[in-house]
């Protein structure tokens, strides 16, 4: 029985991806390299260089299927210097930021584009798989993705066909949005072993992200389309552990063995046992490493002393989010201050603890204790389960409204913060005061600002709106914006001066590079001292004995 079952499911690239058609919908998982199924990726661009078909493709994934140089961005550098257009149509993805091409063709208007929050579109592949048209929720409300605003289009030739939309409903009093997309046809999605009738594990891979909800999605009613999954090896069938399958061999029609080259846990690593889970490693200095006293470790200092505060009036541990940028050197200065045991970290792709990597090797952690499929992961940020995460931004103003990438000619997309944003109590978002060119230091015990930034981030205006902060501090959250020269805190009536760094001239140093005037309330006070310092600052005893009281 079982060669009747499996007759013809493990097959060559060429072969799977036949079965796809001309304007078909294919649903590709990945995060930036994790669960990238590059060589099914690969393989489909040659099939229509070779052949010319398949050809009007709308790719929508999870988060984006590449990395710069591999994956998606790969074969859109190729498209875009040859001026083609006619293999992919449009796009539906939640961060292009990895894809300097991707990024040219959509800004130059060569395809249709769409984005929508990485916990929106790994709830829609759930969503959609379920048999529902998309997803309710509120999140997205009031910013670029309402289509009283932008809806998420990223230009217009998206604007104008409308295949990915979103949609305002009021449900006893409250509005929601709808997200809504095309079902796919096709699914390429990643696992790390298969069995004869293609029951897929991921035992190498560092997340299981949103892979078996885009097979589902592909296999709703009533389109029942193809799954196509890559691999590393083939195992006999029954040798694979039940309770490890990731997705059932009956919702995959065909496995494709991969080249190991084709395969990497993330951008940079081939295979890392630690990033598997194979082997938990102790964190400690030899694993994050110490980071130089610079604006980068003030600032994180800063986001860990707010965290503390919020251990020792939770009493507890706390589990927060900490995303790219500086947020993701607080860990860092975690574990220097001897404090990591009091925070459990998430990453939004899934993993629970250990050292998270950053750049495109983000998503994946060294040592996690704990990775979950990504839907339930942004179910915990949306829920407000987590209790705090600590955000990059890019600008604000006076309104509160942040912006955390998208600017004329960048266009990033948004990532996971939106959902993050809609669902934590409180907010701590970290970054330079200024951008651009500047040299400033940190020596002393305070900051010497020898040049500083040109491009000012507290604007009148942001580019566009995906956090409105007053919504979010009247609904009883708590904003924090954290520099390395100064602390604001969102309030009903507008952001508030709270703190200023030593060495600091509140008019020189804040309100002339700044588009607005800030609240001031008598006079700020000064920043933890402390936290300028070359030696640790020491809170570990002052956690313990708070906690003890």
């Amino acid at each position: 029985m079982i060669g009747i079952h499996s007759h013809g499911k493990v097959v060559g690239a060429r072969r799977a991806l036949s079965v796809i058609r001309d304007g078909s919908v294919v649903a590709v998982s990945g995060f930036n390299m994790s669960t990238t199924p590059e060589h099914l990726i690969e393989e489909l661009y040659k099939l229509y260089r070779e052949t010319g078909h398949p050809r009007g493709l709308f790719l929508i994934s999870d988060t984006l299927p590449g990395a710069p140089g591999r994956g998606l961005d790969r074969v859109f550098e190729e498209l875009y210097r040859e001026g083609d257009t006619d293999f992919i149509k449009a796009v539906l993805m939640p961060y292009l930021g990895w894809s300097e091409w991707l990024q040219k063709m959509v800004i130059e208007d060569l395809i249709e584009a769409y984005t929508w929050s990485i916990g929106v579109m790994s709830y829609w592949f759930r969503e959609v798989g379920s048999g529902r048209p998309g997803v309710l929720t509120r999140v997205g409300l009031n910013t670029f993705f309402d289509p009283r605003m932008d809806g998420g289009f990223l230009n217009e030739k998206a604007r104008r066909a409308q295949r990915a939309r979103v949609q305002v409903f009021a449900i006893d009093g409250r509005e929601y949005l709808l997200y809504t997309a095309p079902q796919p046809d096709v699914a390429l999605i990643r696992g790390s072993t298969a069995d004869e009738l293609g029951n897929l594990t991921m035992e190498d891979e560092a997340i299981y992200g949103t892979v078996l909800n885009i097979a589902q999605a592909a296999k709703a009613y009533p389109k029942k389309g193809r799954v196509i999954a890559q691999v590393l090896r083939i195992a006999r069938f029954g040798s694979l552990n039940p309770k490890e399958v990731a997705v059932p061999g009956p919702l995959i029609d065909y496995v494709v063995v991969s080249p190991p080259d084709k395969h990497w846990q993330t951008a940079t690593v081939s295979y890392d046992p630690r990033i598997s889970g194979k082997i938990i490693p102790p964190i400690s200095e030899d694993l994050t490493g110490r980071l130089p006293l610079n604006i980068r470790k003030v600032i994180a200092r800063r986001v860990l002393l707010e965290l503390m505060k919020l251990v020792v009036e939770e009493g507890r541990q706390v589990i927060v989010n900490l995303g790219v940028g500086i947020p993701s050197h607080v860990m860092q200065v975690a574990v220097e201050e001897r404090v990591d045991e009091y925070i459990a970290t998430t990453i939004e792709s899934g993993p629970w603890g250990g050292v998270p990597l950053t750049g495109p090797d983000f998503g994946a952690a060294l040592g996690p204790y704990a990775i979950i499929q990504m839907p339930d992961q942004f179910a915990i940020y949306e829920g407000g389960v987590i209790d705090a995460a600590s955000l990059g931004f890019l600008q604000v103003d006076r309104e509160g409204n942040v912006n955390p990438s998208m600017l004329p000619g960048r266009l990033p997309g948004p990532g996971g913060f939106p959902v993050i944003v809609t669902g934590s109590p409180r907010i701590f978002y970290a970054g330079a005061f200024t951008a651009g060119r500047r040299d400033i230091r940190v020596a002393g015990g305070r900051i010497e600002i020898v040049e500083d930034g040109s491009i000012l981030k507290f604007v009148d205006k942001v580019y566009k709106v995906f956090c409105p902060c007053k919504r979010m501090v009247e609904a009883g959250r708590t904003v924090l914006f954290i520099t390395e020269r100064a602390v604001f805190r969102m309030t009903r009536d507008g952001l508030r001066l709270e703190e200023v760094a030593p060495g600091v001239d509140i008019e020189r140093d804040i309100l002339s590079k700044m588009e607005f005037t800030p609240l001031i309330e008598g006079e700020p006070e000064v920043m933890d001292k402390s936290i300028f310092s070359p030696e640790p600052m020491r809170i570990r005893e002052w956690v313990r004995s708070e906690l003890r009281r």
